[in-house]
């Protein structure tokens, strides 16, 4: 592969992601009152089948960066979706728990999530 063909390739992923996380922030603000980096940290709590998730693990998971993932458990908080607890082995870490309201939240928008993708990567 020649670097324009390189260049070109980085170019449609980045398209592709703008294009895939507007739709995902409309649909997701619309319906059910989540961004999308609040739906996925959701998703991933409960992919993992976790009711509580280490922040450091969950931040690796996301793709987010420690200070982005805690504004983003913060609105999660405030809203009733997760709590925070400390470690009881090391009183350092810190864990997010989704809370009933969480999942049933999460279980609201992922038929929304899952149409977005499905919209977006369906080959046309």
């Amino acid at each position: 592969m020649d670097e324009e063909a390189v260049v070109r390739a980085w170019h449609d992923v980045l398209a592709k992601h703008a294009k895939t996380l507007c739709a995902l922030e409309r649909a997701l603000g619309e319906k059910h009152d989540l961004g999308a980096s609040e739906f996925e940290v959701l998703d991933r709590i409960v992919s993992n089948d976790c009711r509580k998730f280490r922040v450091q693990e969950l931040a690796d998971e996301v793709h987010l960066s420690q200070s982005a993932l805690s504004r983003v458990v913060a609105r999660l908080e405030k809203a009733g979706l997760v709590s925070r607890g400390t470690c009881d082995m090391d009183r350092r870490g810190v864990y997010v728990c989704i809370t009933d309201e969480g999942r049933a939240r999460h279980a609201a928008a992922l038929p929304t999530h899952r149409a977005v993708l499905t919209d977006v990567f369906a080959p046309a």
